[in-house]
């Protein structure tokens, strides 16, 4: 089995770098929004099901396969399928999850370029200074100015193969150990005041009051992919991740509070995102302009808007910055393994086709519409499917073993949750899901074709 000479240096730095890989863009670009075109509070409590039921047996199964195997996600499942004499084909669901998070991280350091941009803007106080109706043409010239929008994004991209290159103690846990309790005293911050300032009652009725009239079988399949995408399951993150573990890590509890601490984290950038939006008569159901466009409105209005606008940027870009490096972790850590390279010139490898690709998408911005949606509705809930059938079906006493008898009541009810509700849900609604969804990715590539084309 490959060896891994690197481990977290104690479950505080693991349990840091496991909710800040979790805690990203998921959570306050993807989250607010999704709630807001799927009936809020009714998305809300699908939401949570999804992440206990289904997100949560996955995620115990992934880092049981990395402490497992040793290495990164393709080499763990070779490993661990070898061990229990099963085919090593099994590690196409590496693969597929692993291309998948790549694939996101390319359109995630270009969405983080843009909020690099807003930040100085909105701290400047220049959203007070204009229109409500002039910043969702400001948007559109922000994202069209391909040179700065590349130049933040390969200044993103940059840092994030500094850090990665360093390593996991010095690289990756030196970040999240300063990174997240800034972020998490941040955002305590920002609810307090859009609270204050904002439509706590509005707010509160829209998060825990469930419309169901808005429920769909898209729903529940943008539930998963959110889920998915926020949590990091799927992907193969988490195998890769799971592999510094020591020994006498307790997987099935350190799982459930990442899980947990995701979950209140979105929550809570709902009750700082929508007491604003209320506040000021703005649509939560504003798709992914909530986020450059609501909010920019709102901030523009509000006391102090500045102030506060800069610094909500600022939260967003710690929390996408601890995800963006745990992206980039999984290839690098393949490249080591695969192809002998040490972790700077992997790290510069692909962090290089990473600002490439995103290049791509700056230019054609449909790219984006076109992988977020293979990526959310097909990648990672497929790459999830194949791990749980993995785990649940050809592997589960070997993982059994290494979960160990302190897992209790979580490891107990894993094995069904891995068997048989995870697989089952997420077959029945990726099936039902991408029948609803096929036009919408048809018409995104559609939109592709014509802007390559020079028609849009």
């Amino acid at each position: 089995m490959p060896v891994q000479r690197e481990y977290w240096s104690s479950r505080f730095a693991f349990i840091m770098a496991a909710v800040g890989s979790a805690v990203g863009l998921g959570n306050f670009w993807r989250f607010p929004y999704t709630a807001g075109e799927n009936g809020g509070g009714a998305f809300l409590i699908i939401y949570i099901a999804c992440a206990a039921l289904i997100a949560l047996p996955i995620l115990i199964a992934e880092y049981a396969l990395g402490r497992r195997g040793g290495g990164s996600g393709p080499a763990s499942i070779i490993a661990v399928a070898r061990e229990n004499n099963k085919s090593p084909l099994w590690v196409i669901a590496a693969w597929i999850g692993g291309l998948s998070a790549t694939a996101i991280l390319t359109f995630y350091c270009v969405i983080s370029a843009w909020i690099v941009i807003y930040i100085p803007q909105t701290f400047s106080g220049y959203f007070d200074t204009i229109e409500p109706e002039a910043i969702t043409a400001h948007f559109g010239a922000t994202i069209s100015d391909a040179g700065l929008v590349a130049l933040a994004h390969g200044a993103f991209v940059l840092v994030n193969v500094v850090v990665v290159a360093r390593g996991i103690t010095k690289g990756i846990e030196a970040a999240v150990q300063i990174l997240m309790p800034i972020f998490f005293l941040m955002l305590l911050g920002m609810v307090i005041y859009a609270n204050i300032v904002g439509d706590f009652a509005a707010s509160a009725a829209f998060l825990l009051q469930p419309d169901f009239s808005e429920v769909t079988a898209g729903t529940f399949l943008s539930a998963i992919g959110q889920a998915f995408f926020s949590i990091g399951v799927g992907g193969a993150l988490m195998i890769t991740y799971g592999a510094y573990l020591s020994r006498d890590e307790n997987i099935p509890g350190s799982a459930s509070l990442v899980v947990t601490v995701d979950t209140l984290v979105a929550i809570i950038a709902g009750f700082a995102i929508f007491p604003l939006v209320f506040a000021f008569g703005l649509d939560p159901a504003g798709g992914p302009g909530l986020f450059f466009v609501t909010l920019p409105i709102a901030f523009g209005e509000m006391p102090y808007g500045g102030l506060v606008g800069g610094a909500f940027f600022t939260l967003a870009l710690f929390a996408a910055f601890t995800s963006s490096i745990s992206l980039l972790q999984i290839g690098v850590a393949w490249l080591s393994e695969k192809k002998g390279w040490n972790r700077t010139t992997a790290s510069i490898a692909l962090g290089a086709l990473v600002w490439l690709v995103g290049v791509g998408h700056i230019f054609y911005p449909a790219l984006i519409d076109l992988f977020d949606g293979l990526t959310e509705g097909v990648g990672l809930p497929l790459g999830g499917l194949l791990i749980a059938l993995f785990a649940g079906w050809a592997v589960r006493k070997s993982l059994i073993d290494e979960i160990g008898p302190e897992a209790r009541l979580t490891g107990k009810l894993w094995p069904a949750g891995i068997t048989f509700v995870a697989p089952i849900s997420i077959a029945v609604v990726l099936v039902f899901g991408l029948i609803q969804h096929a036009p919408g990715l048809a018409a995104n590539f559609q939109t592709l074709l014509e802007q390559i084309s020079g028609g849009g």
